[in-house]
């Protein structure tokens, strides 16, 4: 039963990663990391890397994605090609 959420996880984490590639708006792309970052920090708590989950999860998902915000608000909300 382990093997299904390990499983589950990777298949989210590939589906997220892909997923940010993907998106035209930038925005979306931001948010889509941070739920893939949140995804590594579930991994990691799983793997008994409970201190390395939680880094992930601020730094990942809490500051780079305020950050990514704020520079989007600077900058433009759309990819240009």
């Amino acid at each position: 039963m382990i093997w299904a959420l390990d499983f589950w996880l990777l298949l989210l984490l590939i589906l997220t990663g892909v997923l940010a590639l993907h998106l035209r708006n930038l925005l979306a792309a931001v948010i889509a990391l941070g739920a893939y970052s949140f995804l590594m920090a579930l991994l990691f708590a799983h793997l008994g890397a409970v201190d390395v989950a939680f880094t992930e999860l601020v730094l990942g998902a809490g500051i780079t994605g305020v950050l990514m915000v704020f520079a989007l608000a600077v900058l433009g909300r759309r990819a240009e090609d």
